[in-house]
């Protein structure tokens, strides 16, 4: 793990995909250089700002002037905010807007949002006209560590979450530290889950500065930049190895599995934010592997009480309204996009940043942990 950044210094991550690398720009203040550049990679190009109401109404005038600075001409397209707008219609309103607009296989889409945006702007811009370059302008932690790199674009379908879309890269990734600020705190926290999965798949030191310094992370101090980077850095490194998640790169699903089903029982709803959802389905995990004899209860209980220290949900019973029964999470489980052949794969842990790919997990065991845990309201 690197040293902390200086305050103030930008960071320049690179996603090495060959002939399709690109930038991942991380600073306070990087949106400035959106207009200049755009205007490098794509000269005389149109844009088509994709984002939602919300990011919209704080963001959107600053992200136009920064455009029409460099001399780019632009076109907006707001949908409304959450989950709800991952759906088949509002992909179709974008795509039928992208086309309106004559947004040529040129031009470029901007996606000025969190995961949602990025998600249903990316997969949009895969289908019109065969594929659309596009631009990642992530508005909330999540997206800024996660989402916004890596390709996987999508909408979600009632059977599930992200069970329609397409790997496609983004050109360039402005992650601008400062629109964080707007951010409620809520969300922000949810975002810091996907930041300590990091550290508890793969980066055990990482998680233990995470442990010394999250307070800073979330108050906005340097340590904030430089946990972003390091995000980064290790999700980059995944997807220049297996862009198409045939490997390795499955691991960045650690609690997901549960974290999807629990997220698709509650509705897709203000209930249970992403990165919450992601927060319970890690501590899951941790606690089923712990179970199975993979690693020490004291690691378990660490990941859950570090989670649990942030405000995060680490239990069934902190999901407002409830959730489903066990058979109900089993089915839902079962949509998940690892489960081959009928069988169901899982990303456990031996230890706190060891984290490994289990095909073959016995659904009957995954259950009846499912049913202890729902017992316990």
């Amino acid at each position: 793990m690197t040293a902390p950044l200086r305050s103030g210094d930008p960071t320049i991550v690179n996603v090495a995909l060959a002939d399709r690398a690109y930038d991942i720009v991380i600073g306070r203040g990087a949106l400035a250089s959106l207009g200049a550049r755009i205007k490098a990679l794509r000269p005389g190009a149109k844009v088509a700002i994709v984002s939602d109401e919300n990011v919209a109404a704080k963001h959107m005038a600053a992200t136009e002037a920064v455009l029409k600075n460099a001399g780019i001409e632009s076109s907006r397209i707001v949908v409304p905010a959450g989950e709800g707008s991952k759906s088949y219609a509002t992909f179709e309103k974008v795509c039928e807007a992208l086309i309106a607009a004559r947004i040529e296989r040129d031009d470029l889409v901007v996606a000025l949002g969190g995961g949602v945006i990025g998600d249903l702007a990316g997969y949009a811009s895969a289908s019109v006209r065969r594929g659309l370059d596009f631009v990642q302008v992530p508005t909330s932690l999540l997206a800024q560590v996660d989402s916004s790199v890596g390709g996987k674009t999508g909408i979600n379908s009632k059977q599930g979450k992200n069970l329609i879309g397409a790997f496609h890269q983004p050109v360039l990734v402005i992650a601008d530290t400062a629109l964080l600020d707007t951010l409620p705190e809520r969300e922000f926290r949810a975002g810091y889950a996907e930041v300590a999965k990091y550290g508890l798949l793969g980066d055990g030191a990482f998680f233990s500065w995470l442990e010394a310094n999250w307070q800073d992370v979330f108050a906005g101090g340097s340590s904030r930049e430089h946990s972003i980077a390091v995000s980064c850095r290790a999700k980059a490194g995944v997807v220049a190895r297996d862009e198409r998640e045939s490997g390795e790169r499955a691991l960045l699903n650690l609690g997901h599995t549960f974290g999807h089903a629990l997220e698709a029982g509650a509705g897709f709803s203000d209930r249970l934010l992403h990165g919450e959802a992601v927060a319970l389905g890690m501590a899951l995990a941790f606690e089923f592997s712990a179970r199975k004899g993979l690693l020490s209860a004291a690691d378990a209980e660490r990941a859950v009480r570090h989670l649990a220290a942030t405000g995060l949900p680490t239990h069934v019973r902190d999901v407002p309204g409830g959730v489903p029964d066990a058979d109900a999470l089993m089915d839902l489980i079962f949509q998940d996009k690892k489960v081959k052949r009928g069988r169901l794969t899982f990303i456990l842990v031996r230890g706190i940043g060891e984290a490994f790919v289990s095909p073959d997990v016995d659904p009957a065991e995954v259950r009846g942990f499912l049913a202890e845990k729902l017992a316990q309201r």
